[in-house]
């Protein structure tokens, strides 16, 4: 039998979720992909598209390629993006996220974001210690829409109530 961790770390309210989004200028995405069936892509879209953002993508091997995500460029590395970064919006493995918890400390980041199914307690506290304050396990896409309206754009609210089953094709 597999012993369950318990999680120690508590998230922030809805109304401190909302203030760092508010108090948000730029963005850096870690881990970002140009895969369009990729979250990070996904994310990336709607933040360039309905929201007043400034994004950044952060992915060491795209960098080293000289390639772009939606035609923005990419960096190796946080330290490498030419401009003060507000938050840090993660999607990497938990095990990574304590490093990139220190890096965005060092940039100077106020905001240090685990994207949806990434928790690490020690990435909060190593987070925290340095000054910033963190969420975890939430995406900034469906955080920033549900506070703006815009949930229906990616499908999950369309306004409209029906009994009609679905209809599937084969």
């Amino acid at each position: 039998m597999t012993a369950v961790t318990e999680r120690k770390w508590v998230s922030p309210s809805a109304v401190e979720r909302l203030k760092i989004l508010q108090d948000t200028k730029t963005i850096a995405i870690v881990g970002a992909s140009d895969k369009l069936e990729r979250a990070s892509y996904f994310v990336a879209t709607y933040l360039l598209s309905s929201s007043t953002y400034d994004v950044y993508f952060v992915n060491p091997i795209l960098a080293g390629k000289g390639g772009t995500i939606l035609g923005h460029p990419v960096y190796a590395s946080l330290a490498d993006i030419p401009v003060k970064i507000d938050m840090v919006d993660v999607f990497r493995r938990p095990d990574d996220t304590p490093a990139i918890a220190r890096e965005a400390a060092e940039i100077g980041a106020k905001y240090f974001w685990l994207q949806l199914g990434i928790w690490s307690d020690e990435a909060a506290e190593v987070a925290e210690d340095l000054g910033l304050k963190v969420v975890m396990d939430r995406c900034v896409k469906i955080e920033h829409a549900r506070f703006h309206g815009g949930l229906h754009l990616a499908g999950f609210n369309t306004g409209e109530i029906s009994s009609k089953r679905q209809r599937i094709d084969a």
